[in-house]
């Protein structure tokens, strides 16, 4: 009976259903669709030279090109000094590349060779020109030297020699030579500690101030117009003791001299 045997040798390792088992997985295979690569179009290549073209031209024209150059300097916000000193002293080099000019040498060239000048804004105006936007030193005291005056200003710092004392601006003496605080604080420190002083007076006591002498650090003396002399003291608790003396000046009109160094037990004397 060769029909059955046949049957049986036909099948044999092969799934009832007659289908072909499935494939096993390859190690590493791939599970998800590879995607089609796409070379980039007429309209992306077109984009992309453009922008590179725009971007050279771009660059040419700030370094490379005459129209945007330094042609000119203008300068604002001077009070003593003139607009003129101050173009001069920024030395802007002309004709270069209004991009590449370095605006923090500038300023501090400005600083260095006008000490007058507190602060500068160097502004890049363009197409062609830099402007300089200056803030000016006022001056807190003048010091009397060798016939002429220093100004020195709210922050203690000398920065200028002018031949008269500016209206309304009291004198600063310094006759600590011989004192220990001069060892102790130096010069410099004593300047502040008086212009400390001077700027906490309100107006219309500072314009009756023409003297302000420094003995120590903690001995200053005003004298004022009318020969009025003040004992201040240190420069502690200054606009406290500013308005215990302006109600003084009223109250003892005839006084001459007054003394508010302890500003909660302050005297008269000369009326």
């Amino acid at each position: 009976m060769a029909g059955p045997t046949a049957a049986r040798s036909g099948t044999k390792g092969a799934p009832a259903s007659g289908r072909a088992p499935a494939e096993p997985a390859r190690a590493g295979r791939r599970l998800w669709p590879r995607l089609p690569f796409r070379r980039p179009g007429r309209r992306g290549l077109i984009i992309t030279l453009t922008l590179a073209l725009l971007g050279g031209f771009g660059v040419w024209a700030l370094y490379g090109s005459d129209w945007l150059r330094v042609s000119g300097v203008k300068a604002s916000g001077t009070r003593v000094l003139t607009s003129g000193e101050v173009v001069r002293a920024a030395a802007v080099p002309l004709h270069t590349p209004l991009a590449s000019v370095d605006t923090d040498a500038i300023a501090a060239r400005l600083r260095h060779r006008l000490p007058r000048i507190k602060s500068v804004d160097v502004v890049r105006s363009w197409p062609h020109t830099i402007a300089l936007k200056v803030t000016e030193r006022e001056p807190e005291l003048v010091m009397p030297e060798g016939g002429k005056y220093v100004e020195v200003d709210a922050e203690g710092v000398r920065f200028a020699t002018v031949p008269a004392p500016p209206k309304g601006v009291p004198a600063l003496q310094l006759a600590a030579d011989d004192a220990p605080s001069l060892d102790r604080f130096g010069p410099a420190r004593l300047r502040r500690a008086a212009v400390e002083v001077a700027s906490d007076l309100p107006k219309t006591l500072h314009n009756q101030v023409k003297t302000l002498r420094v003995t120590s650090y903690d001995a200053i003396t005003l004298d004022l117009t009318g020969k009025r002399t003040v004992v201040w003291g240190s420069g502690e608790n200054s606009p406290r003791k500013a308005a215990v003396l302006t109600a003084l000046l009223k109250a003892a009109r005839d006084a001459h001299h007054f003394d508010v160094s302890v500003p909660s037990a302050p005297a008269v004397s000369g009326s």
